[in-house]
């Protein structure tokens, strides 16, 4: 039996949050100043910052040569994913990648293209603010979330069945 159309399904995934994300800050960057702000709740802005760096601002103030380097592991991450998708897996794994997969490359565009992360969501509390992300960054995170349930999973259960190769 072909379980190839199982399998495009988590490619269809990754796409899709690929071009959300993209769409979303398509949209930001054509319509609103870099450095934007609108506050819709009392926690909650939508903002206009650009990131250099990696989550946090990690290495963003490195003189440039992080964008490439930020570049080199998103797309090896990401060939490492579109193989690992190919596999037999359990479903919350499929998922778990595909999020990935396409945050990852989320990101990798705009460091390919804009040499910097488009970031708009800034949630803050009492003149705290978390560091500012995006729809890419929400995916990676929450691919990253399932795939540590998957490792404490037993192997019972429909979530834990593995795909017939």
């Amino acid at each position: 039996m072909n379980h190839t159309p199982k399998r495009l399904q988590w490619y269809a995934l990754a796409i899709i949050v690929f071009l959300a994300d993209q769409a979303a800050k398509s949209y930001i960057d054509a319509t609103t100043p870099l450095g934007w702000s609108h506050e819709v709740t009392s926690f909650f802005n939508l903002v206009h910052v650009l990131n250099p760096g990696a989550a946090f601002s990690f290495l963003a103030g490195a003189g440039g040569w992080q964008r490439w380097f930020f570049l080199a592991i998103a797309l090896a991450v990401s060939a490492w994913l579109v193989l690992q998708l190919y596999s037999p897996l359990r479903k919350l794994e499929g998922l778990s990648y595909s999020l990935i997969l396409g945050g990852a490359l989320g990101n990798a565009f705009d460091r390919a293209v804009r040499g910097q992360v488009i970031d708009y969501l800034d949630f803050h509390l009492r003149g705290w603010h978390w560091p500012a992300f995006n729809i890419a960054d929400m995916a990676i995170v929450g691919g990253a979330i399932a795939l540590v349930v998957v490792s404490l999973m037993s192997g019972d259960g429909p979530i834990a069945a593995k795909e017939p190769r």
